[in-house]
């Protein structure tokens, strides 16, 4: 990385999870600049943004315009709640920065082509977070790409989170308040179980499913085009009171005749010893590979396979540091990261098509960005 600019970075809040920033401050490519948010904003924000910009020992300032225009910055990293995902981001692609987003990338489809349309106009590069670095992802990628299992007709992913997310369901006593969906979310950051912050109730599908999504997209290469799709709370209280899923089951077509489902959910920490269980399936015309990602490993089946070769690889998890070199090598090229704004939009629609499946009870087409008029 010898002579390659180290780019200067501007966090635009921090009152989700910092795992993204703290993987930009992580990387000898970047360099934490700035904290910033706008000052009509709740305490509770600042709190956590001044907390963030002390422990790395940059200023805070309650100006996104200000520290755009002052820390002559390269990009930014967003990680507020989700309701402003993109609008944050719009607001740094139309000062020529570009973007690292938290997910997911909004929590309205209309935002994020108003955000893909600003990442083309302006010329910059997105990054939406994702887990597609996961050494176990990208071996798999590199076998079904490697015609060892032939030619790629399914693939299952299993991704359940083993992590509390509040009172379990069934506690809530006959007198009591429901759960306050932003206070929750709130508390969950304090108290070491977690949920994703924003005002606006998530389910898990729409929180978490650009992971699972996000794996399918990279291993196929092709887009979802319709779903059929059922949700149902059933571990957490407050998806309860909220009338938002812990628990999905997603059935998709996928281009090339490609047949695929997703089982998602924050299945509590009472179901699972480990992160939770997080298994990936493709099958093949000439064989089948599976995923477990919790101890991870990688196990590829093929007929006559020699016994010598039936074997599960342990893996280390890289993908934080190997999505900031994706990043930083697609602005010194000039390419597409891993997961663009326009991918990232596409798995939103997914989302939002399975989410209206499961209003109407029936299959929902996926339009795509490219679809748009």
């Amino acid at each position: 990385m010898e002579g390659l600019k180290v780019l200067r970075c501007g966090v635009l809040s921090v009152v989700k999870h910092d795992y993204l920033p703290r993987a930009v401050a992580a990387h000898s490519r970047f360099e934490l600049v700035v904290v910033a948010d706008d000052a009509d904003q709740p305490d509770w924000v600042h709190e956590r943004n001044q907390l963030f910009a002390d422990e790395f020992s940059v200023p805070y300032i309650k100006n996104v315009a200000k520290a755009i225009a002052e820390y002559d910055l390269d990009l930014v990293a967003v990680s507020s709640q989700a309701e402003r995902h993109c609008e944050l981001a719009v607001r740094a692609a139309e000062e020529g920065l570009h973007v690292i987003a938290d997910k997911p990338m909004s929590t309205s489809l209309s935002e994020c082509d108003r955000l893909v349309d600003a990442v083309y106009k302006n010329d910059i590069k997105f990054l939406l977070w994702n887990r597609n670095y996961l050494p176990s992802v990208i071996q798999a990628k590199e076998a079904i790409d490697s015609g060892v299992i032939g030619e790629l007709q399914a693939v299952h992913v299993d991704f359940y989170f083993s992590k509390d997310a509040g009172p379990p369901k069934g506690t809530r006593k006959v007198n009591d308040p429901p759960i306050d969906w932003l206070e929750r979310q709130i508390e969950a950051h304090t108290d070491g179980s977690d949920g994703g912050v924003g005002v606006e109730p998530m389910g898990e599908l729409q929180i978490e499913g650009i992971y699972p999504l996000g794996y399918i997209h990279l291993l196929t290469g092709e887009n979802i085009q319709r779903v059929f799709a059922r949700t149902t709370s059933h571990f957490h209280q407050a998806n309860v009171d909220n009338n938002v899923d812990d628990l999905a089951s997603v059935s998709l077509e996928i281009g090339k005749g490609i047949v695929g489902s997703l089982c998602i959910g924050r299945i509590g920490a009472a179901s699972h010893p480990d992160i939770g269980e997080i298994k990936i399936h493709a099958i093949g015309s000439k064989g089948g590979l599976v995923i477990t990602e919790a101890r991870p490993e990688v196990s590829i089946y093929y007929r006559d396979q020699p016994l010598s070769e039936f074997k599960n690889e342990r893996i280390a998890n890289e993908n934080d540091f190997l999505l900031m070199d994706d990043f930083a090598r697609s602005i010194d090229t000039d390419s597409e990261p891993i997961l663009n704004a326009q991918n990232g939009r596409d798995i939103a629609a997914t989302v939002f098509a399975s989410l209206e499946s499961c209003k109407i009870g029936a299959p929902v087409e996926v339009f795509h960005y490219n679809d748009i008029g």
